[in-house]
């Protein structure tokens, strides 16, 4: 079996990627490196108001109306396990509610409560001055080319699969 393991090797040696192939993994490393940064931050600006970045996610989610989980989920690319288990904490918190959904039997809506919607009050008056500072650092101009990038990777990706 060791003998065959040189030549896997080489086989995946001798393959390349192309220029773009490599603008896109290098575009990934510093996705992800930024992720990790803004969970981080996240949770920094959601701390004082007794919040996380997952928890926050779920709250913007149902600012301008309930959601399912599943639509949550789908809205964050998120697995919807995950999101059920914020979702019941965030229930318990008495930051949302759960209420019957007319369009479907067992998916219950999420409903933001009075508390969850001055949660995220908070979070946003903390994120405002944050993103006021660091769009000032980088230019609106910069921000809104990136911003269409990723909107096409974002597209690129979805078609993808």
């Amino acid at each position: 079996m060791s003998a065959r393991l040189p030549k896997r090797q080489n086989a995946v040696k001798e393959g390349k990627r192309t220029a773009a192939g490599d603008a896109l993994s290098e575009l990934v490393v510093h996705v992800f490196r930024l992720d990790g940064m803004l969970k981080a931050i996240g949770d920094a600006l959601a701390g004082p108001a007794g919040q996380t970045t997952a928890r926050w996610r779920v709250l913007a989610a149902v600012e301008d109306g309930p959601m399912t989980v599943a639509q949550i989920a789908r809205a964050w690319s998120l697995a919807r396990q995950s999101v059920q288990r914020v979702a019941d904490v965030l229930e318990g918190d008495g930051l949302v509610t759960y209420e019957d959904n007319p369009a479907h039997r067992r998916a219950q809506l999420v409903r933001l409560t009075p508390r969850g919607r001055s949660a995220l009050r908070r979070i946003r008056a903390a994120q405002l001055e944050w993103a006021n500072a660091i769009g000032e650092r980088i230019g609106a101009n910069d921000l809104r080319r990136a911003n269409r990038i990723l909107a096409r990777v974002i597209d690129a990706l979805t078609h993808s699969a």
